[in-house]
């Protein structure tokens, strides 16, 4: 349906989608799961019929177009089965990668014979995107403008030039975006056409070749598309061809098997230790209240344990912030916060711990980690992309790179809060830069949505007494904030702080977030864009 919700414009139903899609997953999985038990009866702990019954389904779902997708599936169901212990070698962990292929190509072919005005336009036309052009003549020409200027110098057309672009169009919030590859030579070269609803008719928005710009729009810091794909794996494999540097999970999530995309992350770490020797140590940064977090060095991920016990002023259960962290899991991250995964019962191998790592789990997470002589069991934890924490990348940055930081860091409170997110602990230590050098929120405690926020001006002091007393002179409601304290803690590195308030100084005043409550609140979708503005055909040009 997102094909026929982008044509009518109707952005409200994309995420509606987008929404009914992470929850439909979950609903199937518990329906299934309480079915089994309720028929297994007296033997659902019997791990023999288990092995059996997975022997029995791993060859019904063999010739399955999505039997990647299948064998995650059962595991999902099994581990959701209410057993006091679940028996590892029962689920599908390391299996070879599918290599299903469909009876046509997924993607059409445009041998480069022909004009590149003629090209693109067949490629716009093919798209068929149920929605009137505003000015095709004009979007085939930037398209053909950028090509000439930034594809074609330094190459030579032969016989085998061609360009090959997916038949499926994703979806994303207000975007819909035709995603190919040029063959130049022998080697793949990646370019996306995003295309925006403007008031009269849909328009390309800008073309993508960048492969580090191609990487963000499928980062995984944003929502996931829709798509349509008969055979996941095929899909992936294109995507593949034209981000190497995405692994095959980020891939699966950036499509919506986010569920997959757990297990191939899962199967990644797995190769990964038995390929490695360094030691877990606690994530370099500031410790936090609410988490404790641990990384392994050689590996891009950081492993976190909501700890038995919050430090003042912290005041939330970890219910609470388990909720917090399933909000952001459905919610549209703009780009700005960092995608999870949740397991439980995760096992390590101990010999990869140090005795004083062993100590801090053992300090703040008792309630949540099992020793023994080989192994460490956490019973529960979140993954998310290592980032550098925004103070640690601040106190060694440059001018330039500092500037840029803290450009940054303004647009993500912004692009947040256009996404009715309110980040609550806004410390530069809860924000992490990633290798595109893009800020990126990743502490969940505290946030909350926007329209619950009360924003305030610090009413004027009454009298002398008032501005030298220790205690506020005025009542703090529960969800009362006055972004004019943000200065007092936003930027500490005086040379870059009046960059801040120079490029940000809106975000000190109320106003500034009353009127984004207000426009939130009126149903406004607000654009944001998952390419920089330079990248844009026209930055003047309005989407709807």
């Amino acid at each position: 349906m997102a094909g026929v919700h982008f044509g009518q414009a109707d952005f409200h139903a994309i995420q509606g989608d987008t929404k009914y899609r992470l929850t439909l997953y979950k609903d199937s999985v518990r329906k299934v799961s309480a079915w089994v038990a309720q028929t297994l009866a007296g033997r659902v702990t019997d791990v023999e019929l288990w092995r059996s019954i997975r022997e029995t389904y791993a060859i019904r779902i063999a010739d399955k177009p999505a039997h990647e997708l299948a064998q995650t599936y059962f595991n999902s169901v099994y581990r959701k089965v209410p057993l006091q212990q679940h028996s590892f070698d029962v689920l599908f962990v390391e299996t070879q990668p599918p290599q299903v292929q469909s009876d046509r190509p997924i993607f059409r072919r445009y041998w480069a014979v022909r004009p590149a005005d003629q090209i693109i336009r067949r490629i716009l036309r093919d798209a068929d995107l149920a929605a009137p052009w505003q000015d095709l003549d004009r979007d085939v020409a930037l398209i053909a403008s950028a090509i000439t200027q930034r594809l074609l110098p330094g190459h030579s057309l032969d016989r085998e030039s061609r360009v090959e672009v997916l038949r499926s169009v994703f979806y994303r919030n207000k975007g819909a975006y035709v995603v190919g590859r040029a063959v130049l030579s022998g080697t793949y070269y990646p370019f996306v056409l995003p295309i925006m609803h403007g008031p009269n008719g849909i328009f390309v928005d800008a073309f993508i070749d960048d492969p580090d710009d191609v990487s963000v729009i499928f980062s995984f810091t944003r929502s996931y598309f829709l798509v349509e794909t008969a055979i996941p794996s095929e899909l992936v494999r294109f995507l593949k061809s034209i981000i190497p540097q995405k692994n095959t999970g980020e891939l699966y999530n950036s499509i919506g098997f986010n569920k997959h995309g757990k297990t191939e992350w899962y199967r990644d770490f797995a190769r990964h230790l038995e390929q490695t020797s360094d030691a877990f140590i606690t994530a370099p940064g500031i410790r936090g209240m609410v988490m404790t977090v641990f990384t392994l060095p050689s590996f891009n991920f950081v492993f976190k344990l909501i700890k038995d016990r919050f430090e003042p002023p912290k005041n939330i259960t970890r219910e609470e912030v388990k909720a917090k962290y399933r909000l952001v899991s459905q919610h549209d991250r703009v780009g700005r916060m960092a995608d999870t995964h949740e397991f439980v019962d995760f096992r390590f191998p101990r010999a990869r711990f140090s005795d004083a790592l062993l100590q801090e789990l053992l300090r703040d997470c008792a309630s949540l980690v099992e020793l023994s002589d080989r192994e460490v069991l956490i019973r529960h934890l979140y993954t998310e992309r290592r980032m550098v924490p925004l103070n640690l990348y601040l106190e060694s940055a440059n001018g330039p790179e500092a500037e840029h930081a803290v450009d940054e860091y303004g647009n993500a409170i912004r692009q947040l809060a256009s996404a009715n997110i309110f980040p609550g602990d806004m410390l530069l230590k809860n924000f992490g830069v990633t290798r595109h050098q893009r800020v990126v929120f990743y502490d969940y405690d505290e946030i909350t949505f926007l329209t619950d926020c009360h924003f305030r001006r610090i009413p004027e002091a009454r009298n002398e007494e008032d501005e030298l007393a220790a205690e506020a002179w005025y009542s703090v409601g529960p969800n009362d904030i006055f972004p004019e304290e943000f200065t007092r803690f936003l930027i500490g590195r005086a040379d870059i702080r009046a960059l801040f308030f120079q490029l940000h100084a809106d975000l000190f005043d109320a106003d500034y977030w009353k009127d984004m409550q207000a426009r939130i609140r009126n149903g406004d979708i607000l654009t944001v864009f998952p390419y920089r503005v330079e990248k844009r055909f026209d930055p003047l040009r309005q989407p709807l």
